[in-house]
């Protein structure tokens, strides 16, 4: 699901609380991967951080995704 505000922009993708903490352990890594697969497909989109929630995960991007970059 992605949502968007004045000041935020992000995407939030369902987890159950075991693969959210697994996910976590390595959340700069993961950062690093994120963004290397939207530079693969040219996208000009960032991910600038990742953090808890409790429906999931939150990435929070510079800019708007569309669903066919994700």
């Amino acid at each position: 699901m992605t949502t968007k505000s004045p000041s935020h922009k992000q995407i939030i993708v369902s987890m159950n609380t075991d693969n959210i903490r697994k996910y976590m352990k390595d959340v700069s890594t993961h950062v690093i991967n994120i963004n290397r697969a939207l530079k693969g497909i040219k996208s000009n989109i960032i991910a600038d951080s990742i953090r808890l929630d409790n429906k999931g995960i939150v990435i929070s991007t510079n800019n708007i995704t569309n669903p066919s970059d994700l």
